[in-house]
C-alpha cells in the first residue's frame, strides 16, 4: 500500500464517498445533453444534428484520459481529480448559455476533456483505498454513480426544466461539480506515488502508457479495451438517443425520461451484483452472462411492437445492462493490471474506447434522421453485446498474464 494511500487510512470512507459524487455528476452531466437534445426544436436546433456534439464530448474524454489521466500515477491523484472537477463545472455551467450546435460542440469538448482527466484517477484511486479481495466491488460501487445519476437526471428532468428550463439540466451538475472540488481538495491526500511502487527490474517510465503496448501487458490491455469499447458503442448510442427514440413507439418526453432513468437504476443493481460474482465467481462467465442478457433484451425489443411495459422491462436489462458493464470493467482492469498502471490502463483503455464510443451518437442520429423505426434502432445494439459475449471468452487468458508476471518477480527476488 502507498504512503499515499496510507494517509488517508483515517477517512476511507468519506472520501469514496466524495469519489463516488464525482461518478453521479458524470451521469448526470452525460443525461444533460440527452434530455436537453428533443427541448431545443423552439431555437432552431434539429435534433438529428447533435450526434457530433455528442461526439465530441467522447473525443475530450478520450484525449483526456490518454493524454492527462496518466499524469496521476506520477504525480498523484488529487491534483488531477480536482482540476477536472473545477473545470467540468465551468465548462458544464457555460454549456447552459450556449445558442448554436458549434457552442454546445466545444463547450461539451473540453467537458469530455476535464473528465478525461479525472475519472481514470477516480478508478485507480478507489482501488487503492479497497481491501484487495473487494476491489471490483469497490471499484463497481464507486462508478456505480454513472447510472445513478444518469437515472436522478432522467427522473428529475421535468421538475428542473419546470423551474429553470433545459439551461437547469446544465446548472445542477456545474454547481455540483464545483462543490465536490472544494470538498475533495480538502480531504484527499496531495502525495506523489512512490518510486518503490515499481517492481524489481522496472524503471518508472516518463510515459507509463506506453507500458500498455508491449509484452506482457499487450494482450490483457486489447482484451480489457475491445470490450470497453464495444459496450461504449452501445452506452453513447443509448443514452444519448433513448429520450428522443422513445417518443416515436408512442411515450411522451416526460415519460421516455422517466423511463431512462428507471432503466439506469436497474443498470445500478445489475453492476454491484456483476461485479461481486466478479470477486468471488469466475470472471469471464460473469462477463459472458452480463453481455449475453443484453443481446436477448434488445434482440426482444427488436422482435416486438412497442409496448411501454415490456419495451421498459427489457430496457431494464438491456440498456441497464450497458451501464453496468461500464462499472464492472473497469473492475476487471484492477485484476489484470498492477496498482501502478491502473490510472495508464484506465485512461488508456477510455481512448481506446472511445474509437467504439465515437459511433454510437452519429450512428443514432443517421438512424434518426432516415426514419428508422424505434424496434429496428434499439435492436442493433445487440449486435455489440454479442461482441463482448465472444471476447469475454478470453478474459482467462488474459489474466494469466499478470500471474506469470507476478511469479517471475518473485522468483527473482527470492533468488538474488
Amino acid at each position: 500500500m502507498s504512503p499515499e494511500t496510507r494517509a488517508m487510512n483515517g477517512r476511507p470512507l468519506l472520501s469514496l464517498v466524495l469519489l463516488g459524487g464525482v461518478f453521479v455528476m458524470e451521469g448526470f452531466d452525460i443525461a444533460a445533453m440527452a434530455l436537453a437534445v428533443p427541448r431545443l426544436t423552439d431555437m432552431g436546433l434539429d435534433p438529428a444534428g447533435f450526434g457530433w456534439v455528442f461526439t465530441a464530448l467522447l473525443v475530450g474524454l478520450g484525449a483526456g484520459g490518454a493524454l492527462l489521466a496518466p499524469l496521476g500515477d506520477r504525480f498523484g491523484r488529487r491534483m488531477l481529480i480536482v482540476g477536472g472537477c473545477v473545470i467540468t463545472g465551468a465548462a458544464t455551467l457555460a454549456t447552459s448559455t450556449a445558442g448554436s450546435i458549434t457552442e454546445f460542440l466545444v463547450w461539451r469538448f473540453v467537458t469530455g476533456l476535464a473528465l478525461g482527466a479525472c475519472l481514470p484517477n477516480v478508478s485507480a484511486l478507489s482501488a487503492e483505498l479497497a481491501p484487495d479481495r473487494l476491489r471490483a466491488t469497490i471499484m463497481a460501487v464507486v462508478s456505480a454513480g454513472i447510472p445513478l445519476g444518469i437515472a436522478i437526471a432522467g427522473l428529475t428532468a421535468p421538475e428542473i426544466i419546470d423551474l429553470g428550463g433545459w439551461q437547469g439540466l446544465f446548472i445542477a451538475p456545474g454547481a455540483m461539480a464545483v462543490a465536490l472540488a472544494v470538498a475533495l481538495w480538502l480531504i484527499l491526500s496531495g502525495e506523489r506515488p512512490p518510486a518503490e511502487d515499481v517492481k524489481p527490474g522496472e524503471k518508472r517510465a516518463k510515459l507509463p502508457q506506453l507500458v500498455l503496448f508491449s509484452a506482457p501487458w499487450l494482450f490483457p490491455f486489447m482484451v480489457f479495451a475491445t470490450m470497453l469499447a464495444l459496450n461504449a458503442l452501445n452506452l453513447y448510442l443509448l443514452n444519448s438517443w433513448l429520450p428522443t427514440v422513445l417518443p416515436q413507439a408512442g411515450m411522451t418526453l416526460d415519460d421516455a425520461a422517466r423511463v431512462s432513468g428507471v432503466v439506469q437504476l436497474a443498470g445500478l443493481a445489475i453492476g454491484i451484483g456483476a461485479s461481486l460474482l466478479l470477486d468471488r465467481w469466475h470472471k469471464a462467465w460473469t462477463l459472458v452472462l452480463l453481455f449475453g442478457a443484453m443481446a436477448v433484451c434488445f434482440a426482444g425489443v427488436f422482435v416486438t411492437a412497442p409496448d411501454p411495459v415490456m419495451w421498459t422491462v427489457l430496457l431494464c436489462v438491456g440498456v441497464g445492462g450497458a451501464s453496468a458493464g461500464g462499472m464492472v470493467l473497469p473492475g476487471l482492469c484492477a485484476y489484470l493490471f498492477p496498482a501502478r498502471l491502473l490510472s495508464s490502463a484506465v485512461g488508456m483503455g477510455v481512448l481506446v474506447a472511445r474509437l467504439g464510443a465515437f459511433a454510437g451518437p452519429p450512428l443514432g442520429g443517421w438512424m434518426l434522421a432516415n426514419e428508422i423505426p424505434a424496434q429496428t434502432f434499439l435492436g442493433v445494439a445487440a449486435l455489440p453485446a454479442l461482441a463482448c459475449v465472444v471476447v469475454a471468452l478470453l478474459v482467462p487468458a488474459a489474466l494469466k498474464r499478470r500471474e506469470a508476471v507476478e511469479a517471475k518477480a518473485e522468483a527473482e527476488k527470492a533468488f538474488g
